[in-house]
């Protein structure tokens, strides 16, 4: 479910609206050749200027994400998937971040952390 611009977060407001439809993608509520909702109401929904919609719309498009029918709109270009087990185990390890009391955004700095310094 695409939502409101945390304006506060420190990331830019395109890149949030980038991930968020990357994710929706991702859940499988956006299939590919799914139609995005016109640029128009992405403003009202992400509460942002209408030009942040466009710059993360043109970026997705240009990773290939999305793709745009001149005055039709955005649509999903391609599913993104991720192997179930991967899932699986994001939700074990966010379950397991919950019951220790820790927030949303230590948890990201932690795996961050641990992603930069992991070797394969």
């Amino acid at each position: 479910m695409l939502r409101r611009v945390d304006k506060h977060s420190g990331i830019p407001a395109y890149l949030q609206i980038m991930n968020q439809i990357k994710s929706e993608i991702l859940l499988g509520n956006l299939k590919a050749e799914s139609r995005l909702p016109p640029v128009r109401e992405l403003e009202i929904i992400f509460d942002v200027n209408v030009n942040t919609i466009l710059k993360a719309l043109d970026k997705l498009k240009s990773e290939g994400v999305l793709m745009s029918e001149q005055g039709i709109g955005y649509f999903v270009a391609r599913n993104i998937s991720v192997d179930p087990q991967i899932t699986q185990e994001i939700r074990r390890l966010v379950g397991d971040l919950k019951s220790k009391g820790l927030d949303l955004y230590t948890s990201l700095l932690l795996i961050e952390e641990v992603w930069k310094n992991e070797k394969l």
